[in-house]
């Protein structure tokens, strides 16, 4: 590891210590790891977080016990005050399936001009399987590529956006250096949409930590409610996106979230509901298929009810501050999406090494790399 290197990685472990909340000082204070990431993961968030099993604080009187869920790990937290009520391994490391998509979506949507167009290429429209359908050749306008990543869980969609940023190896290494700002040091991004890569991982933790994130974009939240919207494919050939997230229809409070499956990562699902002025996140991972959202339901009706009685098992951690070199890169991505750059995956090659050190230089985190789409269940949830 050369010296530049190893001083970034130091840099960003005083940043991440003198970021993190009160409650979290022995987390910044274990910084000397031999992780690689600077950090102690295990511990970011608090002590209790390394557990591998369940971990809660219950009350002496009128606790509640906690559901059973058919899930290796999940959090449950107050998206308000960062507080973890209860968790289950919560930095176990998991595939993420389709989850994955919320980070691509925080991460491009403050980049990406809203109304600009991108070109579908041939890699972007081979993406299979739950599309929408893209053509090779045509463009598309961002903002409806967004509602299908984030109603129907368009996997085409999700590699179009991330080559807007000008390539998609550019757009990889946004989408881990947004985790890295975020404190998420166990997400492995090898591909924007989930499906199957080696070495691609998320943990629970760190899934409620960009769930936060999300729900503090207007502009996320508004793509992620829609009920239900019309797609044009291709001139006179439309298609009708239903928002394959239940809870926003059959919870009460319900207000967001993303589900998620292949058949390594086995069920996925962030869920986002609000009630008398409380958020609550719930991320379930390696989940038995076809129960995931109903597993986060039961584990969001617990939080409500024990919100405030339940002392914290640890926090959500507070994002690192943004760098300039992390702004040059947001700017030559979105230079890259106005349409001024050319062909999406097509714009400068100055542009594009600004992007990539920006990145590199603000995290320490290597390019992730692009792999192949791999066929997985085709669901459609209405």
């Amino acid at each position: 590891m050369s010296s530049f290197i190893r001083t970034s990685l130091a840099a960003l472990a005083c940043l991440a210590a003198a970021c993190l909340p009160a409650a979290c000082l022995p987390t910044a204070q274990a910084a000397a790891s031999s992780t690689g990431h600077g950090l102690d993961k295990l511990t970011v968030g608090g002590p209790l977080m390394a557990s591998h099993g369940v971990v809660v604080n219950y009350p002496v009187h009128g606790a509640r016990q906690l559901p059973k869920v058919p899930a290796s790990a999940w959090v449950i937290a107050n998206a308000d005050n960062g507080e973890v009520l209860a968790a289950r391994d919560p930095h176990g490391e998991f595939g993420p399936a389709s989850t994955l998509k919320v980070l691509t979506a925080i991460t491009l949507i403050p980049r990406l001009n809203p109304n600009a167009m991108v070109l579908a290429t041939t890699a972007a429209a081979a993406t299979e399987p739950n599309d929408v359908g893209l053509v090779p050749g045509r463009r598309y306008r961002v903002s409806a590529l967004f509602t299908a990543l984030l109603t129907i869980s368009a996997n085409d969609a999700a590699v179009a956006l991330t080559q807007a940023t000008g390539s998609l190896r550019q757009g990889m290494a946004l989408i881990n250096a947004e985790a890295r700002q975020l404190q998420a040091y166990d997400v492995v991004a090898k591909d924007p949409n989930g499906l199957p890569a080696p070495g691609q991982v998320v943990s629970a933790y760190d899934e409620a930590l960009i769930a936060r994130q999300a729900l503090a974009m207007p502009d996320f939240m508004k793509y992620d409610e829609t009920l239900s919207a019309r797609f044009e494919v291709k001139p006179r050939r439309w298609e009708t996106l239903v928002n394959q997230n239940t809870l926003l229809t059959q919870y009460r409070g319900g207000i967001g979230g993303k589900i998620g499956w292949t058949v390594s990562s086995k069920a996925t699902y962030i869920g986002l509901a609000r009630r008398s002025g409380v958020t609550l996140i719930v991320a379930v991972l390696h989940c038995t298929p076809l129960q995931e959202i109903s597993a986060g339901e039961r584990l969001l009706n617990w939080g409500f009810a024990m919100n405030g009685k339940v002392k914290p098992v640890g926090v959500l951690v507070a994002p690192l501050p943004a760098t300039r070199l992390r702004h040059g890169a947001d700017t030559a991505a979105r230079g890259q999406a106005s349409g001024n750059g050319g062909p999406a995956g097509q714009g400068s090659q100055a542009a594009g090494y600004e992007v990539a050190a920006g990145a590199i230089a603000g995290t320490g985190l290597g390019l992730g790399g692009f792999v192949g789409a791999w066929r997985r269940r085709r669901r459609r949830l209405t």
